[in-house]
């Protein structure tokens, strides 16, 4: 039987991960296990999932083991992303995209025709998603529950109960955050997706990282897209990056909200000044964009200039953010789609009606999807496959 194992530099087989993952390898080959990750992060739950691998493979698991096996192999997958077991078929500087340059004629002489150039440009974001997680107050009270249900069972068939398991120290909030990284291609075609349940020092740790792992430096352009959010801000400055740009779309829901405040809901004057405040933050750069939000400001009084003020203090924070008359003519982009796009399909399994984890697990569910997302997830078992102790 297959096993395999994913150490971190000076962990010995006794760690606690090492003898969850015994207790799946112990019974499950590694083909199964892959199965079960597959149906784990594709259902919508584990009772479904269990039931999907009868149907599909004939293959009867009890959804205790089915649970475990899916959330240790998600933690195998975190330690081997930390470890850097993990090695991408793509680099920055592999990351070749076309644009147009324009040709300076000498003085006096009619334009020369645009010439292509290629350059080797890579985008860099990351974001928090909240999870919601269980609690230590309702681990206590449905092992109180269970406790009852089992005292009211005649006593001969309470003896036949296994002993409960040592409870596990549940969440000290109902809500926690998991920081999601990614680093893609113009063309979208390759990306490295990351995951923690770490604070923002975990998030620094794993933007450096996976910056290593693409080789960030080996490109031409280095490009940082974020929603605005000075922590993330300054998280993604660890980086090399040569901009850190704001999302386009969050700077046109501040305006828009500002607008809406100040000019009326649904105004034909609001929608006006939206429509060419956000045309000039585009097309004609920062300083005009700032003076057209001034003058805007200086006509509001009460309640609504401390509005006008929110806006700017937000525009000002963010100034050196937004090189947006800049994109049209190097053709980078202004906003943070994949990024939104990785914070929903990473979760997607974790969010839903009735739905609470541990905080690690979720983490470890996450982890699969991020696998998946970033190409990796054959080369992972493949080396599950062949690599032994």
């Amino acid at each position: 039987m297959s096993r395999v194992r994913w150490y971190a530099p000076g962990e010995g087989s006794d760690s606690p991960l090492d003898r969850l993952l015994d207790l799946a390898e112990a019974t499950v080959t590694v083909g199964l296990r892959q199965i079960c990750c597959e149906q784990g992060i594709a259902g919508r739950s584990f009772a479904r999932s269990v039931g999907n691998l009868k149907s599909a493979a004939s293959i009867v698991m009890g959804e205790d083991l089915f649970r475990q096996v899916v959330e240790s192999e998600g933690k195998a997958v975190l330690k081997a992303s930390g470890d850097e077991q993990l090695e991408i078929d793509w680099s920055a500087g592999e990351c070749k995209t076309t644009l147009a340059a324009e040709a300076e004629p000498p003085p006096g002489n009619p334009p020369v025709e645009a010439l292509p150039v290629e350059v080797s440009r890579v985008y860099a974001s990351c974001d928090g998603v909240i999870v919601p997680t269980t609690t230590d107050q309702e681990k206590h009270k449905r092992r109180a529950t269970t406790m009852a249900r089992r005292r009211r069972m005649p006593p001969e068939k309470r003896g036949k109960l296994a002993a409960l398991p040592a409870m596990k120290k549940g969440s000290d909030q109902r809500y926690k955050q998991i920081y999601v990284s990614i680093f893609y291609d113009q063309s979208k075609e390759h990306r490295l997706v990351g995951v923690t349940r770490k604070k923002l020092p975990g998030l620094s740790q794993m933007l450096r990282r996976d910056a290593a792992r693409v080789r960030l430096l080996g490109a031409d352009e280095r490009l940082g897209l974020v929603d605005g959010a000075v922590c993330l801000r300054r998280h993604l400055e660890v980086l090399p990056l040569q901009e850190v740009m704001l999302d386009f779309r969050h700077l046109g829901e501040h305006v828009n909200d500002a607008s809406r405040k100040t000019l009326g809901e649904a105004s034909a004057a609001g929608k006006a000044f939206s429509d060419d405040v956000l045309h000039t933050a585009r097309h004609e750069g920062y300083q005009p964009f700032f003076a057209k939000l001034v003058d805007w400001r200086s006509a509001q009084r009460g309640g609504k200039r401390k509005v006008a003020d929110q806006l700017l203090n937000y525009v000002a924070e963010r100034r050196e953010m937004m090189p947006y008359d800049k994109c049209d003519q190097h053709g980078w982009d202004v906003g943070t789609g994949p990024m939104e796009s990785m914070c929903g399909v990473t979760t997607d399994r974790i969010k839903g009606r009735g739905r609470r984890w541990d905080i690690d697990n979720a983490e470890a569910i996450m982890a699969l999807e991020a696998l998946h997302q970033s190409d990796l997830w054959d080369q992972y078992w493949h080396k599950a496959l062949y690599r032994r102790n």
